[in-house]
């Protein structure tokens, strides 16, 4: 069976299935924030948080806000509803803050998918970096996808141990195949 990838804005209906996806992701390593404050980090910017559908079914999502280069978002915190600055103020940096994808579907490309809208998404913004936090030895995967560590920037204590900042640039062109549209 052939099922449809769709890429489209995180709504009101997919909490559930974020929550879910982020408690199954992350409470085994101690990271899991909790529905409040993953709901706070897409109020700071929806425009900027994705699910991806398989067919019916959200089958991951990515929280994206902005926020000043080698900075983070605290774990045990919640955000501003209104960031204090944005792109044409200087920061410029778009920090992917937690992309998740079901583990029945992962090697499957849709964290690719996930990424490729959210560079678009940055590139139109005007931001020129995307950074994020690698955890759980995830630094190789992120460094495959053009992300250069910075080490010393997360303390050990922050989000798990042997946790790395990483960013790059966020290209000035599209790759030959643009990403999929965004459907609300």
């Amino acid at each position: 069976m052939d099922e449809t990838v769709r890429v489209r804005l995180l709504a009101d209906r997919d909490w559930d299935a974020v929550a879910a996806l982020e408690r199954d992701a992350y409470t085994g390593l101690g990271l899991s924030e909790g529905r409040a404050a993953l709901e706070s980090r897409a109020a700071a910017s929806p425009d900027t948080c994705f699910v991806v559908d398989v067919g019916p079914r959200t089958a991951g999502y990515v929280l994206a806000l902005p926020y000043p280069p080698h900075r983070y978002p605290d774990l045990a915190g919640t955000e501003d509803a209104h960031p204090p600055a944005s792109p044409s103020r200087g920061w410029g940096n778009l920090h992917l803050h937690d992309i998740v994808v079901a583990p029945g579907l992962r090697r499957r490309g849709l964290a690719r998918h996930l990424l490729h809208h959210l560079t678009g998404t940055a590139r139109a913004r005007g931001d020129e970096r995307i950074s994020l936090v690698a955890v759980d030895g995830t630094e190789r995967f992120w460094t495959a996808r053009g992300f250069v560590a910075q080490p010393g920037v997360v303390p050990a204590d922050a989000y798990g141990g042997g946790a790395v900042y990483m960013s790059r640039p966020v290209p000035a062109h599209p790759s030959l195949s643009p990403p999929p549209p965004c459907a609300k």
